[in-house]
């Protein structure tokens, strides 16, 4: 039975970026990373929007802002590295009402203290920087940018390789035994055994938790970003990374407008509950992931907190008009057909008992096996620093 020193489930970034730390921090190790689809990135990676976050929506002091900001650099050193496709573009987070004014400086003020480069910037300097946003104050945060996160994927991939590491595609965590000396991984393409077992599973990472005899009481609740993308001729109406003042009651940012690294602007996403955790459209559904968030106490309390702007979701997923009409706030002259549908993503949210998005990293450890519960944004950008932080949990 293959023997190795650490196995990390899931080939995504947290996933290949711990890998990599690992054979940084100890060259040598016996090393294999799992994942269940046929290419790495396969999920939440691949589909993301290719933003490079700076931290500046984030607590001061939490895992968000400190691995953020180290993770952002990090990620910059390695592109640079190794050939990686990266663009520093600029953002700007834009007000449109009044009411979100307070917000705005709130936003500002946390950038500072995390030691973000961003600035308030009223309509004159907005107009400047992106011609055809509407709005009524905004902050510049020039550092911000766009990365090629499945194209980094790919390079932490043979990095790891180079390094005499395996990756297992193909191969499903079905069970796992945890020993004395070891944990045994039973797959779908046989059971191996490893000293250390990292759990970086994404959308079934509370379920892999559990497998490993972690108790949880929070479980990954499933929520689809849509996109459109806006074709070439539409292309002028956004120069860099336009986002709204997000509602301070979610995590999620709201519609906003990216430039692609590799061309185009994409525009999205809203956030609607997935009938599966790998749901992609309405049509893909899982009794058994509609079950487990049906009956979760936690996800029946957000639904009563938030019916309301949890059908604004759905009817902007189901009317292209109405998402035309969340975009027209920060560009007004966007027309519906201006939009091309584009892949959306599935993001593993964690939620607690008491209904509660989780809005920090959860990273806990059950004897020989360390699971990521909960890792939102902004984990791409700083997958680098959160890998180091589980690599150096997992050698002590």
């Amino acid at each position: 039975m293959p023997r190795f020193d650490f196995a990390i489930i899931g080939g995504g970034i947290v996933g290949l970026a711990t890998a990599w730390q690992l054979t940084q921090l100890k060259p040598g190790l016996k090393l294999a990373v799992l994942e269940k689809e046929p290419r790495l990135a396969f999920h939440q990676t691949g589909r993301n929007s290719g933003v490079i976050h700076s931290g500046i929506y984030y607590k001061p002091g939490s895992l968000r802002a400190r691995n953020c900001r180290a993770g952002k650099a990090a990620l910059e050193a390695f592109c640079d590295a190794y050939g990686v496709a990266w663009q520093r573009t600029g953002k700007v987070i834009v007000a449109t009402h009044e009411h979100q004014l307070p917000q705005l400086q709130t936003i500002f003020e946390r950038g500072k203290q995390n030691g973000v480069d961003c600035t308030v910037i009223g309509i004159d300097r907005l107009q400047e920087l992106e011609p055809h946003c509407a709005g009524i104050g905004a902050i510049h945060v020039p550092e911000s940018g766009i990365v090629d996160y499945p194209g980094m994927c790919q390079k932490l991939g043979s990095l790891l390789l180079a390094a005499n590491a395996e990756i297992h595609l193909n191969c499903c965590v079905n069970a796992i035994d945890q020993r004395t000396d070891f944990v045994r991984l039973q797959t779908s393409a046989g059971d191996i055994e490893a000293t250390i077992v990292i759990n970086c599973g994404g959308l079934h990472s509370d379920r892999i938790a559990r497998q490993s005899g972690q108790k949880m009481r929070e479980r990954i609740i499933p929520f689809r970003g849509e996109y459109f993308e806006l074709n070439p001729e539409a292309h002028h109406l956004c120069r860099t990374l336009i986002y709204p003042v997000p509602d301070p009651r979610f995590p999620f940012l709201g519609v906003h407008f990216t430039r692609m690294i590799h061309g185009g602007v994409e525009c999205g996403p809203n956030a609607v509950f997935a009938l599966a955790r790998e749901g992609y459209n309405w049509r893909t559904i899982n009794l058994r992931d509609v079950f487990e968030s049906l009956t979760y106490p936690g996800f029946m309390k957000l639904v009563a907190r938030n019916w309301k702007t949890g059908l604004g979701e759905i009817w902007r997923s189901i009317s292209k008009a109405a998402f035309v009409t969340a975009l027209q706030q920060l560009v007004p002259e966007i027309r519906a057909e201006h939009l091309e549908s584009a892949p959306a993503g599935v993001r593993a949210q964690a939620l607690g008992l008491d209904g509660k998005l989780l809005d920090d990293f959860v990273i806990l450890r059950h004897e020989r096996v360390i699971n990521v519960c909960n890792a939102p944004s902004p984990a791409a950008t700083a997958a680098l620093n959160i890998g180091h932080h589980i690599a150096e949990l997992a050698l002590a």
